[in-house]
């Protein structure tokens, strides 16, 4: 198991930015995970932690997916499906994964479950390779 790379500034992952989530993330050879407590700061409704808090965990972890295959990608499209609430403070494992591959184009599933085996979200993601302008780019994020 291997931490994945990350950006000191990111709002995901990155352990210098202030308002962020600091998220670690992790890869075990088959799929990317982090383990989050849902923290108040971010919840959305009163103890409920934020839906789209939990939608950009789940894309962040299914592009770890991606980096931890040394593949540079962007977001071209993701779907999220609520299952359950996630109550501020619950412990949540945030999991993704590569399906396939056509080209430069990517395709991943996540899911967000709790300690308990219940399942809270989950979601399909599209990701495009970086061509090598952006790719220069997306290193230079890289710590």
């Amino acid at each position: 198991m291997k931490e994945i790379l990350r950006y000191s500034g990111c709002f995901v992952c990155g352990e210098k930015n202030e308002r962020g989530l600091k998220a670690k993330f992790f890869y075990d050879g088959s799929q990317a995970f982090t383990d989050v407590v849902a923290d108040e700061t971010f919840e959305g409704y009163k103890s409920i932690f934020h839906g789209g808090i939990t939608a950009t965990l789940l894309d962040e972890v299914m592009i770890k997916a991606l980096l931890a295959r040394d593949t540079f990608a962007v977001t071209a499209e993701m779907t999220v499906r609520f299952h359950a609430p996630i109550q501020t403070g619950d412990a949540i494992r945030f999991s993704g994964w590569m399906t396939k591959q056509k080209g430069r184009i990517f395709y991943t599933e996540g899911t967000a479950v709790g300690g308990d085996g219940r399942k809270f979200a989950s979601a399909n993601g599209t990701y495009v390779e970086a061509k090598q302008g952006l790719r220069e780019h997306l290193l230079t994020s890289i710590d």
